[in-house]
């Protein structure tokens, strides 16, 4: 924490499932006392950009509700617990959601998604050699798509604002580069 920043509380206001939401009393250096909210993403969570043989990606297509439609992303998830090995949990959300699996799998990058106010980690990873292993095992929740897209036509996609979810963006991107 910065030496003119300092916590003096922090409160619990609503704890969740996979997030708590605190208040926290900060003295901002200044003479002034603000209050700030903080999101703790109690486990952390992993994704995986997986890319077919012919080179196309592999992407679902879900409802999320804090936007209120669908959206297109690449398979990603919580992990089981704080110790759970983030490819893992990548791998494992790579078959439940699409059902494929890799024969190859690096990381790619880790990012943070929104560090104004939550510490959500996610790791992200590249999945190639893929080969369908069976079918998608979703939760009772979950209506997931699978679709295969042209790398050309998902970077379309985010240069022109169709596609802006943060860690399938960065992943899109980190990819990118990687070819280069």
């Amino acid at each position: 924490m910065s030496d003119k920043i300092k916590r003096l509380n922090r409160e619990l206001v609503y704890k969740g499932t996979i997030l708590d939401i605190y208040n926290d009393t900060m003295d901002v250096g200044n003479g002034k006392i603000e209050q700030w909210d903080f999101v703790a993403h109690r486990k952390g969570a992993a994704c995986i950009v997986p890319v077919l043989p012919d080179g196309k990606i592999l992407m679902v297509r879900q409802y999320r509700n804090a936007i209120e439609r669908d959206t297109l992303e690449i398979p990603a998830g919580a992990r089981d617990s704080v110790t759970e090995d983030t490819m893992v949990c990548a791998v494992r959300e790579l078959e439940e959601e699409t059902g494929y699996k890799s024969n190859k799998v690096s990381k790619l990058l880790e990012l943070r998604t929104t560090v104004a106010f939550c510490n959500e980690m996610v790791d992200v990873y590249l999945a190639e050699d893929l080969y369908l292993a069976g079918e998608q095992q979703l939760d009772d929740a979950e209506d997931i798509r699978v679709e295969a897209h042209e790398l050309s036509d998902l970077l379309e996609m985010i240069y022109t604002g169709k596609m802006q979810d943060a860690k399938t963006v960065a992943a899109i991107l980190a990819y990118a580069c990687k070819q280069k």
